[in-house]
């Protein structure tokens, strides 16, 4: 199948490389000449502009678009719309927040043009075990991008879950959810590296959980491949950021009055981690001082 592939970052330039070896054209822009010059190493055919990219598929033509989310995923597809015409086929494959998706979804279909929404989940490991493909949008143009998504997906990785909207309201809770999962171990790990008098090794024990522990998984498997390569994380600052999603998550549970106080606090946790000093903390100190004399650390 021919398709165009706007976004060639660090998933987006691995998605295109995984959709050619398994016998796609893929018609490639990105406005950073050497992430397109890798992607036609890999095989795909390069476009310089947004213009060139359309004329160069296939009509009608599927575009699949792979560009931070906000004001870039918005200017893309603003761009690719008074391009493409009817039949054509436009997909989101970034972490939009699903309510512009609906949105661009009614927008393109007065314009007859088809919308996914399509949450993506596998990282930079996606290339060599596949990606988790989560879609919203019309039945018929799934179907005919169903190829491309069996390419990109492992086995039973893809699914379509509903009307335009579900795909990246699915990714936005699966992110949330990964927020909780980091969380737990990432303070697990904290208290076993705190028990100084037993001398653990924190990626000796990472590997044992993964054998048959009921904590066992990827994100396991990962720390330990990190805790190999640094014992102590001493490279690393523990400065979390964060895509949106998590937020997202928080305010739609509030706004479902779903109570999710492990990923709404796993997410407070990362705004905590970008502070270098905690106004709260020393309002506390302070306090304490005041009302029963307990000391206070100076600066």
């Amino acid at each position: 199948m021919k398709i165009g592939f706007v976004g060639l970052g660090k998933m987006g330039g691995r998605m295109v490389e995984r959709l050619t070896k398994g016998g796609h054209k893929i018609v490639a822009y990105d406005s950073v000449k050497e992430a397109l010059k890798r992607a036609e190493n890999k095989g795909a055919i390069p476009a310089c502009s947004l213009p060139e990219l359309v004329d160069k598929l296939d009509k009608p033509g599927a575009i699949w678009i792979m560009v931070p989310s906000g004001e870039p995923t918005e200017e893309t597809i603003t761009s690719l719309s008074s391009l493409l015409a009817g039949s054509d086929i436009l997909i989101d494959g970034g972490n939009s927040f699903y309510k512009d998706s609906v949105r661009r979804a009614h927008e393109l279909e007065r314009k007859g043009i088809s919308f996914l929404d399509v949450g993506t989940s596998g990282g930079v490991w996606g290339l060599k075990v596949g990606y988790c493909l989560m879609i919203g949008g019309q039945e018929a143009a799934f179907r005919k991008m169903e190829p491309v998504f069996q390419t990109l997906a492992p086995e039973n990785g893809y699914a379509h879950v509903g009307k335009s909207g579900a795909g990246h309201f699915v990714k936005m809770v699966h992110n949330g959810i990964e927020y909780a999962l980091l969380q737990g171990y990432a303070e697990g790990f904290e208290i076993v590296n705190a028990k100084k008098e037993f001398k653990l090794d924190l990626r000796k024990i990472a590997h044992l959980w993964n054998q048959g522990s009921v904590i066992r998984s990827w994100l396991l498997e990962l720390a330990e491949e990190a805790l190999r390569k640094d014992p102590d994380l001493a490279s690393v600052r523990g400065y979390v950021e964060d895509s949106g999603e998590g937020r997202w998550t928080v305010a739609e549970a509030i706004g479902e009055d779903v109570p999710a106080p492990v990923i709404t606090l796993s997410f407070l946790e990362r705004l905590l981690s970008r502070q270098e000093e905690s106004f709260s903390a020393k309002m506390i100190a302070a306090l304490r001082n005041e009302f029963g004399g307990h000391g206070v650390k100076k600066k």
